[in-house]
Parts: C-alpha cells; sequence; structure tokens
C-alpha cells in the first residue's frame, strides 16, 4: 500500500506531527489507515488537505472557519457565496489588527523618540508604560 507515513507527510507539508495529530483530534484530517505495522499512512488527498489546513492557518483563519471552508470544498458544486463571506470577514478582521498595530508603532515610535537617553527616573519609555493616559493613541 503506498502513502505516507506520518513523517513523510510532516515533512511534504512542513507541519509538525503534533499538529497533524491535533488536526485528526478535532476533525480536520480524515481518519487515518494504519499499515500492518501500525503506523499510520495517509493518501495524497490527505496531503492536500493538510496543505490546504496549513495554507488557512498562515492566513489566520479560525479552526471554524477552516473546518466550514473544508466542508465547502468537500462540496465542489455549491455557491462560493458563504467562502466569500468567510474570506472577507477574516480580510476585515486583518485590516483592524493592522489598525491597531499601526497604533502601536505610532505610540512606541514617539516613546522612543521622546526619551532623552539619560537615566531611568528620566525615562519617558517607563513613564508612559506606568501611565497610560500618557499615550496618544488607543490601543
Amino acid at each position: 500500500m503506498a502513502g505516507f507515513t506520518i513523517g513523510k507527510l510532516s515533512e511534504a507539508t512542513d507541519t509538525k506531527v503534533q499538529t497533524i495529530r491535533y488536526y485528526e483530534s478535532i476533525g480536520l484530517m480524515a481518519p487515518f489507515t494504519r499499515t500492518e505495522g501500525g503506523h499510520r499512512l495517509y493518501d495524497i488527498d490527505d496531503r492536500k488537505r493538510l496543505t490546504f489546513i496549513r495554507h488557512a492557518r498562515e492566513l489566520g483563519f479560525s479552526i471554524d472557519a477552516i473546518r466550514e471552508l473544508l466542508s465547502l470544498s468537500d462540496n465542489p458544486q455549491t455557491s462560493c457565496e458563504r467562502a466569500d463571506d468567510i474570506a472577507s470577514r477574516q480580510l476585515d478582521e486583518v485590516e483592524q489588527r493592522l489598525k491597531r498595530l499601526r497604533a502601536l508603532q505610532k505610540e512606541l515610535k514617539r516613546m522612543v523618540t521622546e526619551c532623552g537617553h539619560g537615566r531611568v527616573s528620566d525615562c519617558r519609555v517607563i513613564e508612559v508604560l506606568s501611565d497610560h493616559r500618557l499615550c496618544q493613541t488607543s490601543h
């Protein structure tokens, strides 16, 4: 029987073995088969599914969103409207995160710029971190 052991699947998808086992335990990966020697065995479809999951995780999709996207991909004749909705929601979350990161960047730059680089007793960084009211942005 040809296929991938969990180690080979791990290498092929750059996914840790523990992560593959986790995805199996929560039902994102289909139940595996075992060789006569008791090793887990995966096929090319498992590799494709794991690649999909990994890529979705890298893009920040939640496990629930991935579960729904996988369900949609398992039914290719259905409308992609739901997939578009999920991706749009993820895009909104990323844009909000970027907005918060820009505010953090601005505040950190201001703290560093305003620091006199003298003694800690006069350090603007320590002062601002001690009193959030001194921040100019909401973060």
